[in-house]
């Protein structure tokens, strides 16, 4: 955990400065943010992981296109910070965005896509489950 503390340390730093000296919509400020939210998740940090990774996308969908696999990412992280929330519908909505997403911006065989899939089956298993 002292490991995790230390990054979110250099991550907080490193957006601070971010702040100082760039644009609110620059993709350098997303990174920062998806990373922030990456390590809050693994954590545990679930709420702040979320917080961190809206912001990612929010910067996202902002500045690119709208078949943008780091969009795809955005939107699968959040999905699996709703999987670990056990609020497995959310997620499911989130992988169907991703996967929208991927099937429209990268070729048919790409791993991306059937790793999403997989990931939405897994949450509609989970929904099952849990009827």
């Amino acid at each position: 955990m002292e490991e995790y503390s230390k990054a979110l340390s250099f991550y907080e730093k490193a957006l601070e400065i971010k702040l100082e000296t760039l644009s609110s919509n620059h993709p350098s400020l997303a990174i920062t943010y998806n990373n922030i939210g990456l390590v809050y998740g693994n954590m545990g940090e679930y709420s702040k992981a979320l917080s961190f990774y809206e912001k990612d996308l929010e910067i996202c969908q902002k500045t690119l296109p709208p078949n943008h696999h780091s969009l795809a990412a955005s939107y699968n992280n959040i999905a699996a910070v709703y999987c670990d929330m056990k609020d497995y519908s959310k997620a499911l909505s989130c992988y169907e965005r991703a996967l929208d997403i991927v099937e429209r911006g990268l070729p048919p065989t790409h791993p991306h896509i059937e790793s999403v899939k997989k990931s939405i089956e897994f949450v509609k298993d989970k929904i099952l489950k849990n009827i």
